[in-house]
């Protein structure tokens, strides 16, 4: 009458759950993403990111120390200047704020954990895109890699372990790994952006470095609907010397994920956006959902789908609740 098989013998107990969990979510797996900004005097809230912060340099090395302790596999760094200009000038100036954090916190942290960098102009430019422009206002892909093997260079010189170029310019990551080797600095990796779409999701991010971004970047980033281009640019980018590829949005795209997981011959990254964010924030502040049970359930669907490593604006909050 019954069947001999009851799945549900497996579930009876925490320590059964635990024990024939099949998914894992530790925190060395999570990456905090982090903006200082130039100029700043206090930590400046980011109206559309509740609980995250455009921070000082100082109050940038206190939580970064803080979320290494708790134990974050990596720090990603995004500069917020005072000045733009047409070619981002603050990105490869070894005194603009980026450099100068990422040095904080080489010196404050040294090798305790691993220190990324966004190797991308829309923070630095005055027109918001990720690249170069040229005299029709279009994106010049060849002379934005110039400007990415510089910042690249720049980076790793003030103490980036790992680059993240997110601009999705065709050929960046092997310019960028030919500058590095050239300058001696063969040992700093690249997390290459490798799937990063045209997304409504990057709402609050602009508020959070100061967009100053008019129009959209279909040009360049991803359209929505395509997955099999992603994994052409996954294999582009592994060919150039990718050491790591990231798929972005995350939520949107598990099966992208899914996908990049199974084909990738390196580690993947999956990045849980500010929009992402934002939305369970809301909905936690008007009690329709139960937070941490919301949030440890999105960062375990990433990691479900195939991300080895999941960058989110929760990483250090998550990380002492599986400590």
């Amino acid at each position: 009458m019954f069947p001999e098989q009851r799945p549900r013998r497996l579930r009876t107990t925490p320590a059964m759950r635990r024990l024939v969990g099949e998914t894992t979510l530790r925190p060395r797996q999570l990456i905090l993403p982090m903006f200082v900004a130039e100029g700043a005097e206090a930590p400046r809230p980011i109206s559309s990111m509740p609980g995250v912060v455009q921070h000082t340099r100082d109050s940038l090395r206190k939580a970064a120390v803080d979320a290494v302790r708790a134990g974050v596999g990596g720090l990603m760094l995004f500069g917020v200047p005072e000045k733009h200009d047409a070619i981002g000038s603050g990105a490869t100036d070894e005194n603009g704020i980026l450099n100068l954090a990422l040095r904080d916190l080489r010196a404050e942290l040294g090798d305790d954990t691993v220190l990324m960098a966004d190797t991308c102009l829309d923070e630095f430019t005055d027109h918001g895109h990720c690249g170069v422009l040229d005299a029709e206002g279009r994106v010049d892909n060849d002379a934005t890699l110039l400007r990415y093997a510089e910042m690249g260079v720049a980076q790793a010189r003030a103490g980036a372990h790992l680059l993240g170029p997110s601009g999705m310019m065709d050929g960046q990551v092997g310019v960028i790994r030919a500058a590095l080797d050239d300058a001696g600095l063969a040992d700093t990796g690249i997390l290459a952006y490798s799937a990063k779409y045209a997304s409504a999701f990057y709402g609050p991010f602009r508020e959070a470095v100061g967009s100053q971004l008019t129009g959209d970047r279909k040009t360049y980033q991803q359209d929505p609907g395509n997955a099999r281009e992603a994994l052409r640019e996954i294999e582009l980018d592994v060919a150039e010397g990718a050491d790591a590829i990231m798929v972005k949005p995350a939520l949107s795209y598990l099966d992208v994920v899914r996908a990049a997981a199974e084909v990738s011959p390196v580690p993947v990254a999956a990045y849980n956006i500010s929009g992402e964010y934002s939305m369970v924030e809301a909905a936690a502040a008007n009690g329709w959902i139960e937070r941490e049970r919301t949030i440890m359930e999105v960062l375990t669907s990433i990691r479900r789908a195939g991300a080895d490593m999941v960058l989110t604006y929760w990483a250090a909050e998550a990380a002492a609740w599986l400590d």
